[in-house]
């Protein structure tokens, strides 16, 4: 449940942080029910007089070709739907130096994905979304000039929240040491509809409680490190499955990966890792378990990989992990 008040907060945030902007040309791909094309990207855009280009879905060679024809300089998208641009044959044949302002968002971006997307398209500045829809769903972002030095970081709190990380007893956790993220802000929900007992329970301490674990460094930078669904407990030990991707997805043959805990006699929970491989290589576990081990340690490394030819999500191209979970359980 959302007031307008919260909205109007969560629009100064993006303007302000987001650098939106009248002059911006901003292709709106993600269907508006999205709160992130909805309330980050087309209101504000909107407040300020800015142009936007509505299509239905972000297939990629439409995308690339509207912006080439329509000079776009503002463009959002998750993880996912970027992989699917850099992957498109069109990516090098269409003229895209008009980006000015490139986006991403909604899941964790992994790094090779990141220096691939910040390599070819050299002109266009990159900022990082991080949040989730109880809070509208801005949270802290990432600026340009921000990812040279700390280029995994999702940044520092918007213009209108408050950030902790925090232990199972709201006590702030030092620098360094992994908590729960919690906010405070006048673009935070009233609660969820009709749910009183989850309501309490997201507001417990009178912060929001993400669900989400990360940790801060000495400037203050947030690092989103998993989904406290998506942590791994493996024979007793913790895994995060965020950075088991990112070492698979440095593997040349690796187009996307996801990775999650299925049910193991022996380890009640084994680290699996569901991916669809690039153009033209043909699945080898064995060499992905090779590549994993010169990273990882090794109760980090997968108990098993499964090839798939492309992997869940919902409209707003967001992966759904819970459908792996389901189908390969």
């Amino acid at each position: 449940m959302m007031t307008h008040r919260a909205f109007l907060a969560h629009y100064a945030s993006c303007i302000v942080d987001a650098a939106i902007s009248g002059e911006d040309r901003s292709l709106a791909a993600l269907p508006l029910y999205h709160s992130a094309q909805m309330h980050c990207f087309m209101m504000p855009h909107l407040l300020t007089g800015a142009t936007s280009v509505l299509i239905e879905a972000p297939l990629p060679e439409l995308c690339l070709r509207l912006i080439e024809e329509q000079r776009i300089t503002s463009f959002f998208a998750p993880p996912t739907v970027w992989i699917g641009l850099l992957r498109h044959a069109d990516f090098d044949r269409r003229d895209l130096t008009s980006l000015r302002k490139i986006y991403y968002g909604a899941s964790i971006m992994p790094l090779p994905v990141l220096e691939e997307l910040r390599r070819r398209l050299p002109a266009a500045r990159p900022y990082n979304l991080y949040g989730q829809s109880e809070i509208a769903p801005l949270a802290t972002v990432l600026k340009p000039e921000e990812h040279e030095l700390r280029p995994a970081s999702a940044g520092r709190p918007a213009f209108n929240v408050e950030t902790r990380i925090v232990d199972f007893d709201m006590n702030d956790v030092p620098s360094g040491v992994h908590g729960e993220i919690v906010h405070r802000s006048p673009q935070l929900m009233l609660g969820y509809w009709q749910k009183p007992e989850e309501t309490a329970q997201a507001f417990a301490g009178g912060w929001f409680h993400s669900g989400d674990i990360g940790w801060r460094d000495e400037e203050g930078y947030l690092y989103v490190v998993d989904r406290l669904k998506d942590i791994i407990n493996t024979g007793g030990v913790v895994v995060s499955s965020r950075e088991v991707e990112e070492a698979l997805f440095t593997h040349p043959s690796v187009s996307e990966v996801a990775v999650i805990a299925l049910p193991d006699a022996k380890w009640v929970e084994a680290v699996t890792a569901v991916v669809v491989l690039r153009s033209g290589f043909e699945p080898d576990e064995g060499a992905l378990l090779d590549h994993a081990r010169r990273t990882l340690a090794p109760f980090k490394v997968p108990k098993r990989i499964i090839f798939t030819e492309a992997l869940p999500r919902n409209t707003a191209g967001k992966l759904l992990k819970r459908e792996l979970r389901t189908a390969y359980g």
